[in-house]
């Protein structure tokens, strides 16, 4: 029985590991504990919720955002690093599998620390994981899937866009956040279905293929939807 005990578990344990279910690993570095903003980080954050925290949105991302069941769709990040650095200038900066977090901006912000820090690592770690076209996408798209990923989590501020708000589809963050939720709306899972596509390239008609619609027209339905300007399934005008 013992025997069988130990096989099932060693059988468990491979499982896991072949269809990637664990999360990467992770690890935290306070570089500005001595800092004003590091010493805060360590009070009202702290590594030990930190590391748990990553592990959390990690699963997230592969299983609602990305939904990469198949470990062989992940991009291959061994080890998420995050380093809390004492610089200005940016909330967070995210370069391959690292991500530095300021100090400065841990110190000056208002409101409650932990939750800003989740809403934070929510968007950034999205950076680690997510495909790019091999740097061919659109800054503005990357980003706002980084945004859709804290919008779906809701984990995003009061000041965050409201549906149909944007100039183009590709503005970015909230914005384009907010234009992935109604191709979302559209067809369940574009997010995920789209950046599968962006693994090696970028393309517009990506969109198309995945609504039945050209990006033009997606973009301009959707604003019509909002301004409530319509005629059937397309617009006949529209009114920014």
């Amino acid at each position: 029985m013992a025997h069988y005990y130990f096989f099932l578990c060693i059988l468990f344990t491979f499982s896991l590991s072949f269809y990637g279910i664990s999360a990467a690993n992770h690890q935290v570095t306070n570089f500005a504990e001595k800092t004003p903003g590091g010493i805060r980080f360590t009070k009202e954050i702290g590594i030990p919720f930190t590391k748990t925290l990553m592990g959390t949105i990690n699963n997230y991302i592969w299983t609602t955002i990305l939904q990469q069941s198949d470990p062989a769709d992940r991009k291959p990040v061994p080890t998420v690093n995050i380093y809390i650095v004492d610089f200005k200038g940016a909330e967070a900066i995210t370069w391959g599998d690292n991500i530095n977090v300021s100090a400065v901006y841990l110190l000056g912000y208002q409101g409650n620390l932990k939750w800003e820090f989740t809403s934070l690592l929510y968007h950034e770690m999205t950076h680690v994981f997510q495909w790019n076209g091999e740097g061919k996408a659109p800054t503005g798209l990357v980003e706002g899937v980084a945004d859709y990923t804290i919008l779906k989590a809701k984990y995003f501020p009061p000041a965050f866009a409201k549906p149909g708000t944007g100039n183009k589809w590709d503005q970015g963050y909230d914005f384009t956040a907010r234009f992935l939720e109604y191709c979302d709306g559209i067809t369940p899972g574009f997010v995920a279905k789209l950046n599968k596509k962006m693994r090696k390239t970028f393309d517009v008609k990506f969109f198309q293929e995945l609504t039945g619609k050209p990006l033009d027209t997606l973009w301009k339905n959707y604003k019509a939807k909002y301004g409530n300007i319509k005629h059937g399934d397309e617009i006949t005008e529209f009114v920014n």
